[in-house]
């Protein structure tokens, strides 16, 4: 019994560091999502489910830029992630145009939409989002090989007035 432990136990001490390291940057660097659904069309193909590369270090300061493509929990579920386009910051004003109104983002907020409005939820139906449910931003595609690049920072023409 003790000769077996002994061949198994660098083995499994590797596997362990192994896992405490990748459980360390997934949580504190980078780390990869599955992106499904045509919210974000044509930033990401519906089919088949593209992984995309999550940059995590922006959460310190909530170092977040107006256009950055984010992954945030679903202020509905909790349990879910959802990745949209940040659009607006804490204390931009932002047009709707669905409402015809314009909004103040209260502070520790953000606006978040998707690309394809059409096939979006997002603050057009559940309002501005708490920084505090961000997950991370969006760098790159990953998967699948044809659409592996980065991600554009991009922002819908007009409707933001910055603070």
């Amino acid at each position: 019994m003790a000769r077996a432990w002994a061949s198994v136990w660098p083995i499994l001490k590797g596997c362990i560091t192994g896992g405490l390291i990748g459980v360390t940057v997934a949580d504190r660097y980078a780390s990869m999502v599955a992106v499904d659904g045509a919210s974000m069309y044509p930033t990401f193909e519906p089919q088949p489910t593209e992984r995309v590369l999550v940059e995590r270090l922006c959460l310190g300061r909530y170092d977040f830029s107006r256009g950055d493509v984010v992954v945030f929990q679903s202020p509905r579920n909790h349990r879910e992630l959802a990745v949209k386009r940040l659009i607006a910051l804490p204390g931009d004003w932002i047009q709707v145009p669905e409402k015809q109104e314009i909004r103040k983002i209260p502070e520790g907020h953000c606006w978040v939409e998707g690309d394809n409005a059409g096939f979006s939820w997002d603050s057009r139906g559940y309002g501005p989002v708490p920084l505090g449910l961000m997950y991370g931003r969006v760098t790159h595609v990953v998967w699948p090989p044809h659409r592996i690049g980065q991600v554009d920072r991009k922002m819908p023409e007009g409707r933001i007035m910055p603070r």
